[in-house]
């Protein structure tokens, strides 16, 4: 399967930034300025906190948006007395598609563990609603020649989570930690070989099935650097964390995707 059948897709993570209104404000700016563009070859999504999905979901649907509402976390568990988490039900009652799984911040900040990952991951998928499994190594275990190591492992175990013939429902997230709000950003040759290397491995658990899964890249993207990592092969799209919260500089990502796309 070529890149060009799969499709682009560009997210913006808004992490713990953005009240309510605020997200009200940025969601109506991004779909202004992507008003007169022609990025139909794209598809887009935005995770904002949860306090924010209520209302970002009334402005998508009262004015037929095409973005995609995702969440940054949910629990593994259904229901029951797990206070300050969030279950797969709740989020699709509010319109929720996509959901970041594994994100490095909650890896290191929250103890998600790999088992974690997949139990989530097994969760989202089991309320129909599509997992994007983050993995990705610390700057420590990138000097340490660990990289292949580290993507090897977490991909591993988060296909646990999948069921054999699910693989189509997932997309997985390259986050080198190294480049997450730094500034610093892999070089395009850094994030396909990472990228590439993830879809091998997935085809070597799950066969063809790799082909058709889209893989992100995540990691200070920004509007001069989208085309040139979209570009390449195993490249399908981008997890935008800062630039996601300037309607300017996220329209402007969106569109670089598209122009590199033919849209």
């Amino acid at each position: 399967m070529s890149k060009v059948t799969r499709r682009p897709l560009v997210a913006g993570n808004w992490k713990m930034n953005l009240d309510h209104v605020e997200a009200i404000r940025l969601i109506q700016d991004v779909a202004l300025r992507l008003r007169n563009t022609d990025h139909r070859s794209v598809d887009i999504a935005i995770h904002p906190p949860f306090t924010d999905l209520r209302s970002v979901e009334g402005i998508i649907g009262a004015d037929e948006l095409p973005i995609a509402l995702g969440a940054q976390h949910c629990s593994a568990h259904a229901s029951g007395a797990y206070t300050g988490e969030v279950s797969v039900a709740m989020l699709a009652r509010l319109s929720v598609s996509l959901v970041l799984v594994g994100h490095s911040e909650r890896r290191l900040y929250f103890g998600m563990s790999d088992e974690m990952v997949a139990a989530t991951t097994a969760a989202v998928l089991k309320g129909l609603l599509t997992p994007v499994i983050c993995v990705g190594e610390t700057g420590e275990e990138r000097e340490a020649g660990e990289t292949e190591s580290v993507l090897v492992r977490q991909i591993t175990a988060a296909l646990d989570g999948v069921a054999k013939g699910s693989e189509s429902s997932i997309i997985v997230a390259y986050e080198p930690v190294w480049a997450i709000g730094t500034g610093l950003a892999a070089t395009t040759e850094d994030a396909q070989v990472a990228c590439h290397r993830i879809r091998e491995e997935i085809r070597s658990l799950r066969g063809e099935a790799a082909d058709g899964i889209r893989i992100l890249y995540g990691g200070s993207a920004n509007p001069e650097n989208a085309g040139d990592l979209v570009a390449q092969a195993d490249v399908d799209g981008l997890l935008v964390g800062g630039a996601s919260l300037q309607g300017e500089s996220f329209a402007a990502i969106i569109n670089s995707v598209a122009a590199c796309y033919g849209s």
